[in-house]
C-alpha cells in the first residue's frame, strides 16, 4: 500500500485558510511556533481570523505580525503580557480576547480533538473568568462548563517529518502541537527536516501522519523565510 506524499508548497498550503477562519497555532513563546507559516499568512492577508494560541508572542514576532496587519479579530489565549500591541488593541476594543487558564486551554483543545462537547472544572469559579459561563452541580460541587475548542486549520512546527506527515518535535517544542493536530479540520505543519518515508522512527512519532494534511519543508523556502525563523 502506497502512502500519500503530503509535501506542499507553503503558498498553496496557507492559501487554504479562508477569511473568517479559526486557526490554532502551536507554540509556547518561541519553541514550537510555526513562524514561517505565520509569515506566509501575513503575506497573503486573510482577514477576520480567530487565533487560538497559548500566547501572543512578543512584539515584532509571530502572532504580533498578524495583529499589526489587522488580520485578527479574536484571540483565545492564556496571556498577552509580553505583547504591548495586543494589550493596546484589546483596551481599544479592536481585538476581542478570551483568556483561559493554561491548563483549561489545553483541556479545551484536547476535548475538541477527542470529540467531546466540553469539560467541567471548578477553576475560575467566582472570578471574571466565569462570567457568562454555564454552571452545573456535580456531587454537590459547582462546576463551570468550558466548551471544547476546534479549528478550521492548525499551524504546527515540527523538528522532523516524513512525506506522509508523521511529525517529531524537539523537546519542549512539542507543547500544544500534538493536541492541536487532533482538533483541527486541516493541519499544516512546517518542518525543519523532511526525512524519507520511514525516516521518523516509530518511537519518535509524536503526531501520526493521518492527522496531518500538508507538510512544508523549511529547507526549501527562500531566504525571506529563513530570516523569519532566526
Amino acid at each position: 500500500m502506497s502512502l500519500s506524499d503530503k509535501s506542499a508548497v507553503i503558498e498553496d498550503a496557507v492559501a487554504q485558510i479562508a477569511d473568517g477562519a479559526t486557526v490554532m497555532v502551536g507554540g509556547f513563546g518561541v519553541p514550537g511556533t510555526p513562524f514561517s507559516l505565520i509569515a506566509e499568512l501575513v503575506r497573503q492577508g486573510q482577514k477576520n481570523l480567530t487565533i487560538i494560541k497559548n500566547d501572543a508572542n512578543e512584539m515584532g514576532m509571530g502572532i504580533d505580525h498578524l495583529l499589526a496587519n489587522g488580520q485578527v479579530s479574536r484571540l483565545i489565549t492564556t496571556h498577552i503580557g509580553l505583547n504591548g500591541r495586543a494589550i493596546e488593541m484589546m483596551n481599544e476594543g479592536v481585538l476581542a480576547v478570551e483568556f483561559c487558564a493554561q491548563g483549561i486551554l489545553v483541556e479545551r483543545v484536547r476535548a475538541g480533538g477527542a470529540g467531546l462537547i466540553g469539560i467541567l472544572t471548578d477553576i475560575g469559579e467566582g472570578t471574571e473568568l466565569a462570567e457568562g459561563k454555564s454552571v452545573v452541580t456535580v456531587d454537590g460541587k459547582s462546576c463551570l462548563i468550558e466548551p471544547a475548542l476546534r479549528a478550521d486549520v492548525a499551524l504546527l512546527h515540527a523538528n522532523s517529518a516524513d512525506p506522509f506527515g508523521n511529525l517529531c518535535f524537539a523537546a519542549t517544542a512539542r507543547n500544544f502541537n500534538p493536541l492541536m493536530a487532533m482538533a483541527a479540520s486541516c493541519v499544516i505543519a512546517e518542518t525543519e527536516t523532511l526525512l524519507p518515508l520511514g525516516g521518523v522512527g516509530a518511537d519518535q512519532v509524536h503526531v501520526p501522519g493521518p492527522f496531518v494534511d500538508h507538510v512544508v519543508p523549511l529547507a526549501q523556502l527562500s531566504e525571506e523565510y529563513a530570516v523569519v525563523r532566526r
